[in-house]
């Protein structure tokens, strides 16, 4: 049992002298990256997204919607940021994760980043098909439900090859490298962030403010769904539920990644925040919210008051737009592949790396079959369902390992054999576990506090599942006053509070990095309350669609990844004396506990 418990915690080698070794082309500049970040979100969720929110879920407190979303993926995307200067591999959080918390949270990780990006580039892919096909009267749609109708529940009505085909071309392009699909990028991001600047100007020119303060509509076919009307017609609720569909995507392949992630994180947040927000009040202000189309609402809302050359120019944007979107949701895909298929824990020939392109091409060519695959077989709601959930989950394991790591003994796993005697700092042996939970004369991590901090991050994490759903089902209760919902949601918070500041008391490690998430534990710990909170907002569908792709990458984890990882054959090799084991078997016990 003990050396099972290890196999699921042992970390990633990482030598500090070649750290930023890898076989693929790393060419991709902060101009690059920011050109990328904005691409990948300034697509659907414009285009379709948007309007779909503020029909069906916020109403005109989409732009509410909007900045919640931002805010938490700043906050997750400063904790990527740390870990990409930390450790500036290929393979996004994935790696990161392998390094400092343990293989079996790495498979976790990098298995609901595939899930991420394959529903992404599907869901992006279907939008396009659908928006391109709203343009010429649904002819696309027409035909194929026609001669090739597909009547299956939670099925597409009709096998879109259209998006099929937009899916396989962009996979082709990022075959040939990433330079080459950064150059493509760029320029359909600087026509697209024209064209939503030209939305939003015009938007505002023909804007109606009555249309943030509509009356209860009355019910017929149109408005049976429209909330309560007002600006805040679903309540506050609704603005969570739509928070969830906006998600930021991760970035690879830097000549600097130390500096460049941080930089390009800042720059596409800011950029995309105010696109988001000036689309989705335009389109607000313009229309009543429950009278926005639901397949392409831009050029309908500028048909509905008059301005038909409009849409036009918003076709040359989507496209521009929803391509760069697919690009970004494509681009990360086969790089977790190859990261995980390199260390062992997905099949081997995913990771080859063509020598001329320098990119994996039979991961790339795959996966690109796979999403093509996803987007002509299934519906974009059934997808958009499935899109955000792995993200979350992501953000939400990225903040808790940026935790345990800022408060390690060591941060990095050089230390393989019984050298880690050296490391003990501070003499604590007088010190009992309560007294160090607020013992604040430590400069430098000791075993003791390390676990502290360690049991402190647990118990945190799970106040904030339990304070996620005492919000979510005693919401009715809490918004009337009831006083033992109140003190109950209380409770919990004064909990967590005193575990913050026992956390905040622990001294962290003082590796030289680049880039620290600043106002350590806070950040990261809000960062996890808001990923929790919006993904326990998500169906009860999804969990159970989410349940079943965990149970595969599970299959897949204890049959092939667990015998043939890459550090397994480390372990072998490197004898552990019994003092170093017996941490060891500590160690792992502390990790499946949290796991």
């Amino acid at each position: 049992m003990s050396s099972f418990l290890r196999k699921l915690v042992r970390k990633k080698y990482v030598d500090p002298f070649n750290i930023s070794d890898t076989k693929l082309s790393r060419c991709l500049t902060t101009l690059d990256l920011t050109a990328l970040g904005i691409g990948s979100t300034l697509g659907a969720g414009i285009y379709v997204v948007a309007g779909q929110v503020a029909k069906d879920t916020a109403g005109p407190a989409v732009i509410l919607s909007f900045l919640i979303a931002a805010l938490a993926s700043v906050l997750a995307g400063l904790c990527y940021a740390e870990f990409g200067a930390r450790v500036p591999k290929t393979g996004s959080a994935y790696v990161y994760s392998y390094v400092t918390v343990g293989e079996f949270m790495a498979f976790v990780i990098g298995w609901n980043l595939i899930l991420e990006y394959v529903i992404g580039t599907a869901s992006v892919a279907r939008a396009w098909s659908s928006y391109f096909d709203s343009l010429i009267h649904k002819s696309i749609q027409t035909f194929f439900r026609d001669n090739m109708p597909m009547s299956i529940g939670g099925l597409s009505p009709y096998p879109d090859f259209f998006a099929f085909g937009i899916t396989l071309l962009l996979t082709c392009i990022l075959t040939l490298g990433v330079k080459e699909s950064s150059r493509f990028n760029n320029i359909f991001t600087g026509v697209n962030l024209l064209v939503v600047l030209y939305v939003v100007i015009c938007g505002f020119i023909k804007a109606d403010l009555s249309n943030w303060s509509l009356p209860k509509p009355a019910l017929n076919s149109t408005t049976d769904k429209a909330g309560d009307g007002g600006f805040l017609p679903f309540g506050f609720s609704g603005v969570m539920s739509g928070s969830s569909y906006l998600f930021l995507c991760f970035w690879e392949e830097v000549k600097n990644p130390q500096k460049a992630i941080p930089i390009s994180i800042v720059l596409s947040l800011f950029g995309c925040f105010l696109a988001y927000f000036g689309v989705s009040a335009a389109i607000t202000l313009m229309s009543p919210y429950y009278l926005l189309d639901h397949d392409a609402p831009l050029p309908e809302v500028f048909s509905q008051v008059g301005w038909d050359v409009a849409r036009y120019i918003i076709a040359v944007g989507a496209v521009c737009g929803l391509s760069t979107s697919l690009l970004g949701a494509m681009f990360p895909l086969p790089r977790v592949i190859y990261a995980m298929a390199s260390d062992g824990l997905l099949f081997q020939f995913l990771g080859t790396v063509s020598e001329r392109f320098k990119t994996p091409v039979a991961g790339t060519l795959l996966s690109g079959l796979f999403a093509g695959f996803m987007a002509m077989m299934f519906d974009l709601k059934e997808l958009v369902d499935m899109m955000s959930i792995g993200t979350l989950l992501a953000y939400t394991l990225v903040a808790v390992s940026v935790l345990l790591l800022r408060y390690r003994v060591n941060s990095f796993n050089q230390y393989r054999a019984d050298d880690g005697d050296s490391l003990i700092l501070n003499d604590t042996s007088s010190i009992g576990y309560l007294q160090q939970m607020f013992n604040h004369k430590l400069r430098t991590p000791t075993h003791l506090s390390e676990t502290v901090s360690f049991w402190n991050i647990t118990i945190i994490c799970v106040l904030n599942i339990a304070e996620s759903l005492i919000l979510i089902f005693l919401e009715d209760f809490i918004s009337s006053g009831v006083w033992w919902s109140i003190a109950l949601v209380s409770v919990v918070c004064l909990l967590i509070f005193i575990l913050v500041y026992s956390t905040w008391l622990q001294p962290q490690n003082q590796d030289l990095v680049n880039f620290k998430v600043p106002l350590l534990p806070i950040l990261p710990v809000i960062s996890v309350f808001v990923n929790v909170y919006l993904m326990l907002k998500l169906s009860s569908a999804t969990w159970i669609r989410f349940g079943v792709w965990m149970f595969l990458g599970f299959l897949i984890y204890f049959s092939y990844s667990l015998p043939h990882s890459v550090e397994s054959q480390h372990d072998e090799h490197i004898p552990l004396s019994p003092r170093s084991d017996h941490r060891g078997i500590v160690s792992a016990l502390h990790s499946m506990t949290y796991i």
